[in-house]
């Protein structure tokens, strides 16, 4: 691994260990701080996530037009000051759940840029033959991130309150921001090409559509966001006021249930070199998405486990699944497609993440927060049937180019 993809992973890891705590944080905040109900919080998690159907499309054919590193740069300072502008807010008397609406909302769109680049700027760094190891120490260290945020995001609040959190994700941006500016190659320059927003988007979906794997990997990964973050949206909610657990408790279960999540880490190579990229996709995620259906399970005492054993389950297939897919798609995709294609990609799988939360906040509020947790969680045990539908079934591995 180079020197310049270190720095790259060092930022990326404390950036993502930020958004673990804000992703506690901003609804300790609306809970605890506003009185938010159930379905504003959903309504915050469709905020950030509205972006990628509203700017997602044109954002693609942008990045593949311009130098990733100063985009990326960009994006992280003003995520940085949105995120101080929320404590400063609750400071002077002014702050609402329209304004964190509006917060997150700008975050969100920060990110889809950020996010674009970022897929786009690993392949640039890493050889084909170094993109399967690169994608899992990177999906290692934000599991890893994913695992001491909640803990940190609930120390935090007991001590500091809510709004602490969404400090401490500004300062994570600025380590981020250094780390980037410590990388000094990895960009060819960009061959100029005439905008046409219109064309450009057009050739990503139509690569997208007329590929097999790519095309069922994209309406399996849709699916399994919107149903994901059904339960997502609603689990603080349902912890704090259904199961009676304290912020700090919330933290410390959540830090849990996200030690899955390295473990799949660690074992997507094992996984892969025992069963092949394909099969070992299908066979981890259908041995844990039936998890799922514990969380609803969760009661007091020696229940907490349910989501715990639930939540790590998961979590652990999620992240296998994700470094397959990520290092398929990077050696896949033409270099000079790959930002279309995937942003494409997201286009669909991350545009079901608003959808979801405001599905999981509107039956939180309609049905109850615990049936609408069974709901979604059967739906997560069953997502991976689509994945069926396409020819990873029949094949050991994925391919390593593009089909003609």
């Amino acid at each position: 691994m180079t020197i310049d993809f270190r720095w790259l992973w060092l930022g990326e890891t404390t950036s993502k260990l930020g958004s673990s705590i804000s992703s506690v944080a901003i609804p300790l905040v609306a809970v605890t701080v506003l009185n938010a109900s159930t379905f504003e919080v959903g309504m915050l998690t469709a905020a950030s996530w509205l972006p990628w159907l509203l700017v997602g499309l044109p954002a693609g054919a942008w990045v593949d037009r311009l130098r990733r590193r100063p985009l990326m740069l960009a994006c992280n300072a003003a995520s940085a000051l949105l995120l101080l502008f929320v404590p400063i807010a609750a400071v002077a008397g002014f702050l609402t759940v329209g304004l964190l609406l509006a917060v997150a909302l700008l975050m969100g769109t920060a990110n889809v840029f950020f996010q674009t680049a970022y897929q786009v700027f690993i392949p640039a760094l890493l050889s084909k033959e170094e993109l399967p190891k690169g994608n899992a120490k990177l999906q290692g260290s934000e599991s890893a991130a994913h695992v001491a945020g909640p803990g940190l995001a609930g120390l935090i609040a007991q001590s500091a309150g809510a709004l602490g959190g969404l400090i401490a994700d500004a300062a994570s941006f600025v380590i981020s921001t250094v780390c980037l500016l410590r990388i000094r190659g990895g960009e060819a320059a960009i061959e100029p090409r005439e905008l046409n927003l219109r064309r450009d988007i057009k050739e990503g979906w139509s690569f997208l559509a007329r590929d097999p794997y790519l095309r069922v990997f994209t309406v399996g990964g849709a699916l399994s966001n919107l149903v994901l973050t059904g339960y997502q949206t609603i689990l603080v909610v349902f912890l704090i006021r259904e199961v009676g657990v304290t912020p700090g408790g919330v933290g410390a279960l959540l830090m849990s249930m996200s030690v899955g999540g390295v473990l799949g880490a660690m074992s997507a190579s094992r996984i892969t070199a025992r069963f092949g990229t394909s099969h070992g996709m299908l066979l981890t995620l259908f041995l844990t998405s039936p998890f799922a259906i514990l969380i609803p399970l969760t009661g007091q005492g020696w229940r907490l486990g349910f989501v715990i054993a639930g939540g790590f389950m998961v979590g652990a297939g999620v992240v296998v699944n994700n470094i397959i897919r990520s290092s398929f798609r990077q050696s896949y995709v033409p270099r000079e497609m790959l930002g279309r294609v995937t942003v494409s990609m997201m286009f669909l799988n991350f545009g079901t993440i608003p959808l979801g939360g405001l599905i999981g906040g509107f039956l939180g509020e309609a049905v109850g927060v615990r049936p609408t947790l069974w709901i979604m969680t059967t739906a997560v045990a069953m997502a991976p049937l689509v994945l069926l539908l396409g020819p990873m079934r029949t094949g050991r591995d994925l391919p390593v180019t593009a089909l003609p």
